[in-house]
């Protein structure tokens, strides 16, 4: 018995002096994460202060319970026919138009660089003189800041701008719905492509070269190994990958924001909660609150649905 609680006393002292160490970034955390996230739910629940319309008088916020929450979700758009803005001008018909315009980035845009993300990662990993020079030079759009990607293909898409006059089209890429939208797709999958590159370049460098040899020696041809070696061997840096873009495509702003000038085409939820700060605090923070759950729940469905766990346990690695 002495033994034990000897034993148990000696784990103590070696816990609580990891403790010691995690404390300080566990509080750091607390201040800068947990705070606002705490104090932005507790607005959401808060009313906007404002004009009262039975006496026109200006009223201090009070409690709101689930209003804000409603105002957002439930009045839907009751306009027809496309991603368009609703006559009524509501809430709802706001959010639910930027969900729309939101997830179809992320989908496009997504999908788009993992397929020309995987080509340019598989010539990456060749071998053959200026690679070197070649990884450096794909990696300068993603290293570029977003600000100066938006105004440059701002400037491309514009009226008399270089796109125009390849085409030989008079089409105006930053104002109408469609162009505008298609606009973004290909000033985003030019300049996060590269990151999902990266990624998948460093999934490739892992996968023993063995394999393609015995690959080869039993008679697959290129389209054979890629299909039964490559993507089945990449599918966890695949799933990360698509991961981290899916998280970032999803709270897309600066990008549309600044390229197309407010265009209610491109208007995505965080260009939505930005543009309602200024109105209210106390709606935007519910409507932050929903953007938060709708990303956690894709993050939850990518990793336990799909699999895309950036980290295996043991247990898994010893079953794989």
């Amino acid at each position: 018995m002495r033994r034990f609680f000897a034993a148990l006393a000696a784990e103590w002292r070696r816990s609580r002096r990891a403790w010691l160490f995690v404390l300080p970034v566990l509080i750091a955390l607390t201040v800068v994460i947990g705070y606002p996230v705490f104090r932005a739910l507790w607005m959401s629940f808060e009313k906007d202060a404002g004009l009262d319309p039975a006496t026109g008088m200006f009223v201090e916020g009070g409690g709101a319970g689930f209003t804000n929450y409603t105002h957002w979700l439930l009045q839907q758009c009751q306009a027809t026919g496309g991603l368009v803005p609703c006559p009524t001008g509501t809430l709802g018909s706001q959010f639910w138009l930027a969900v729309g315009v939101t997830l179809f980035f992320t989908v496009v845009t997504v999908s788009l660089e993992v397929v020309l993300g995987l080509a340019m990662a598989v010539v990456m990993g060749k071998t053959f003189r200026g690679r070197a020079l070649l990884r450096a030079a794909v990696l300068i759009p993603w290293a570029i800041p977003t600000a100066v990607t938006a105004r440059l293909w701002e400037f491309m898409f514009q009226y008399d701008g270089v796109v125009n006059r390849l085409l030989g089209t008079e089409i105006l890429w930053t104002s109408d719905a469609w162009p505008a939208r298609f606009a973004v797709i290909a000033a985003d999958v030019w300049k996060t492509t590269p990151f999902m590159a990266l990624l998948l370049l460093a999934g490739l460098q892992v996968i023993p070269a063995d394999v393609y040899e015995a690959a080869k020696v039993d008679g697959a041809s290129a389209w054979q190994r890629f299909v039964h070696i490559t993507l089945p061997l990449l599918k966890p840096a695949l799933l990360v990958a698509v991961l981290f873009r899916t998280m970032d495509a999803l709270r897309m702003f600066d990008l549309p924001a600044i390229m197309t000038l407010g265009n209610p085409a491109t208007k995505t939820l965080s260009i939505l909660v930005v543009e309602q700060v200024r109105q209210g605090p106390n709606s935007a923070a519910a409507l932050s609150t929903i953007t938060f759950l709708m990303i956690f729940a894709v993050a939850f469905v990518l990793v336990k649905v799909l699999g895309a766990n950036a980290v295996r346990t043991q247990e898994e690695q010893r079953k794989a």
